[in-house]
């Protein structure tokens, strides 16, 4: 079913491979003149309106009573899409360490086929306090790296070991059901 937020969420897979032309295609003719700043500039705009697509899809979906099973699928795809897009993206431009995103990447991976298994049981497994927590800091992370601020690869890390953390907290969860 196609409703609102999952038009937010299909919005948020369609913008994932734009912001990351953005990030890794620098020499294209489109942008030739335009000082590099301008380029991540516009690549962080859009992971910025993108984010907002997850806060307002999944505030929809609680509070018009808009929950469907194609939601709780497309909902954390649409957020792996966007964070695999940037973190490659930053990693190719030399922004992110490779450690770093194939951490953060494999337990991202890992735990989304976790909640989607779960989902195809009829099983609804939440994020946790930490899991959001861990998204609001990865997008932080994200935002600082795309703008080459300073801290950026501090909060990079940060994010690592909250990201680690909070899929440790989603392991025990399943598993405290006897279901792995």
């Amino acid at each position: 079913m196609m409703n609102l937020p999952n038009l937010l969420a299909s919005t948020r897979i369609a913008l994932a491979p734009l912001m990351f032309v953005l990030l890794v295609n620098r020499d294209l003719p489109l942008f030739e003149g335009l000082h590099v700043s301008w380029i991540d500039f516009f690549a962080a705009l859009i992971f910025v309106i993108a984010s907002a697509t997850d806060f307002f899809d999944g505030y929809i979906a609680r509070n018009w009573n808009q929950k469907t099973t194609l939601g709780a699928i497309l909902d954390p795809l649409a957020d792996k899409m966007l964070t695999l897009a940037a973190f490659l993206g930053l990693m190719i431009i030399d922004r992110a360490n490779a450690w770093a995103i194939y951490l953060i990447l494999t337990r991202e991976f890992f735990i989304t086929g976790l909640r989607v298994a779960a989902v195809s049981e009829g099983r609804d497994i939440a994020a946790s306090m930490s899991g959001k927590i861990k998204t609001v800091l990865q997008m932080i992370a994200i935002g600082f790296l795309m703008m080459n601020w300073p801290f950026g690869e501090l909060l990079l890390w940060a994010s690592v070991a909250l990201t680690l953390y909070s899929g440790y907290e989603y392991i025990i969860g399943y598993t405290k059901k006897g279901d792995l």
